[in-house]
């Protein structure tokens, strides 16, 4: 599988995601499976969301927010985080999603590439847009549940795009939402200052029960580090965005 520069940018996406409750559960280490089935998510749209926001130290950001008060402007602008050199840059999280049909066609759905998918034909799967800044309402991926049969296995992660590693800088969150029942969350909380990768959670349909697991697993290298570690077996080749 190949990344292809130049494509056109992607654009917001609405789909119908279901009523999901106001309350949720948490994934953690140790509370780190739930099934869908037995929540009874069997149908309608999973919608899968990242958002995050970028960071300073504590003291730098009490700064900032003094500083915007003063000029109200400055509140529409991305904020920066501290890279491990002395300079600043700006963090951009992808959310993506690496699939694996029952037919065994196997892909991937992300941002890069403009690879966005398809709900209502193989996979199955829809990335909304690309969130470039951390905007409130972060990227989100769509799965169609209503053809949960013709799915095997989805594992879903995070990536830094060409950018210094900072993910020990960001408040980072994934949240599903079922058609029915709780949302899910699961934090991206861990100390791993280096990584440029995370896989956080997988959803395998084990004789028609659909479980989903916490993986918060970060490594140093991108998608295809992901791809060895969960044996999708794919080809990868270095991609750009385009220029907003």
């Amino acid at each position: 599988m190949g990344f292809f520069d130049g494509l056109r940018p992607l654009r917001a996406a609405q789909f119908d995601s279901g009523n999901a409750t106001s309350s949720a559960i948490e994934l953690t280490k140790r509370n780190a499976t739930i099934s869908l089935t037995e929540q009874g998510a069997l149908s309608g749209n999973l919608r899968v969301n990242l958002s995050w926001r970028m960071r300073t130290s504590d003291i730098e950001g009490r700064s900032r927010q003094s500083g915007r008060l003063r000029r109200p402007l400055k509140l529409f602008q991305p904020e920066v985080v501290q890279a491990h050199t002395q300079g600043v840059v700006d963090v951009d999280l992808d959310l993506g999603c690496m699939y694996e049909l029952t037919d065994g066609t196997r892909g991937v759905v992300q941002p890069l590439g403009g690879l966005i998918g398809d709900l209502n034909a193989p996979p199955y799967i829809r990335l909304s847009g690309d969130d470039r800044f951390g905007a409130p309402s972060g990227e989100t991926v769509y799965v169609n549940l209503d053809q949960r049969e013709q799915i095997k296995r989805l594992l879903f992660f995070v990536y830094i795009y060409d950018q210094t590693p900072a993910f020990d800088r960001t408040h980072a969150k994934i949240t599903l939402y079922p058609g029915h029942g709780p949302r899910i969350e699961i934090d991206l909380d861990e100390r791993a200052p280096q990584a440029r990768s995370c896989a956080v959670f997988t959803v395998d349909n084990t004789k028609g029960e659909l479980i989903v697991r916490r993986e918060v697993k970060f490594v140093y290298g991108f998608q295809s580090e992901l791809d060895r570690l969960y044996g999708y077996g794919m080809q990868w080749g270095r991609g750009y965005k385009s220029r907003t």
